[in-house]
């Protein structure tokens, strides 16, 4: 189960659970949402699959492209080496570990 807990006042967006395949559908609408400089509190996110990286991606892109950033925070270890597996923390500012 995914729950992303919507923008709070310092920009900051909270995500948990799992964040996968039958999941990407509904965090793609939420996150088309967003604008500007965002935050991804990843402290509560469980498990990432190829397709929540590529939402991730896909809002990354379009923030960059409207000025904006996509922050990742709170990554725990083992989120921490999908990222690095995958090359994405070349493309993501993934903050201090959780």
């Amino acid at each position: 189960m995914l729950s992303i807990d919507g923008i709070d006042a310092g920009g900051a967006v909270r995500i948990a659970g799992r964040l996968d395949a039958a999941q990407a559908p509904t965090a793609q609408s939420q996150f088309d949402r967003l604008a500007g400089v965002v935050t991804l509190d990843c402290t509560h996110l469980d498990y990432i699959s190829s397709a929540g990286l590529g939402v991730l991606l896909k809002t990354h892109k379009r923030l960059v492209a409207g000025a904006g950033a996509l922050r990742l925070q709170g990554v725990k270890p083992h989120i921490r080496d999908i990222f690095e597996y995958s090359g994405f923390d070349q493309i993501f500012d993934l903050g201090s570990a959780g």
